[in-house]
């Protein structure tokens, strides 16, 4: 079976229907981020959405960044996604590895299910350049997959993800076929590097935390 790939003008166009298809409370954990980003950007400063994938969340994030007299920086390494935040001006927009490339100051960043695609022996590597950069009084927001969970439990909550996927419409087909396309490229988040995080949400094999600095 073909792995599955951002790179693909099919998942582009589709992408912002199938991730509320896959994840019922997609909306409420934006709207939650974009809340949790009020309380840390201060005036005059930046916030960054790395893994953007469409920019829903950027797009979201503009009336705040507005209101602060601040910019969003939207970080995506697909050029297939890229293509579909043309109608955001005022975001800025970087096409990139955030793996590879220089990280830019800011005051917030956000990972909202990225860091499950980004290599594992890359991850802590990440977290310590964003550190690096994150001003002062600033946050790392952190939402993703997560595989902290053990022993029979671990079935429950795979089983509930599930249900909520066929619940939403999707096809029990469709949801093999894409769980054994994601082999090898999605691989949930260990939180065992987060000592410091506070978790704001948590919802079958999904959960948020923030970082303060």
């Amino acid at each position: 079976m073909k792995s599955w790939s951002f790179e693909s003008k099919e998942v582009a166009n589709k992408f912002d229907e199938h991730v509320r298809e896959q994840l019922p409370w997609y909306d409420m954990i934006t709207d939650a981020v974009v809340y949790i980003t009020r309380n840390y950007l201060t005036e005059g400063n930046r916030v960054v959405d790395i893994g953007a994938s469409t920019g829903n969340l950027s797009r979201k994030l503009l009336p705040l960044a507005d209101e602060r007299k601040g910019k969003v920086l939207a970080i995506e390494k697909s050029l297939q996604m890229i293509c579909k935040m043309d109608d955001m001006e005022d975001v800025g927009v970087i096409h990139g590895d955030i793996t590879e490339i220089d990280i830019p100051e800011a005051q917030v960043y956000i990972l909202f299910l990225t860091m499950m695609f980004i290599p594992v022996d890359k991850r802590q590597k990440l977290l310590d350049a964003i550190q690096d950069k994150v001003k002062v009084g600033g946050c790392v927001i952190i939402v993703d997959k997560i595989c902290d969970h053990s022993g029979y439990f671990s079935t429950v909550m795979k089983r509930l993800t599930w249900h909520w996927k066929i619940q939403q419409g999707a096809e029990a087909e469709d949801i093999i076929n894409k769980e054994m396309s994601l082999a090898g490229v999605q691989i949930p988040m260990d939180s065992y590097f987060l000592d410091d995080a506070k978790e704001f949400f948590r919802m079958g094999e999904f959960a948020g935390w923030v970082i303060e600095y």
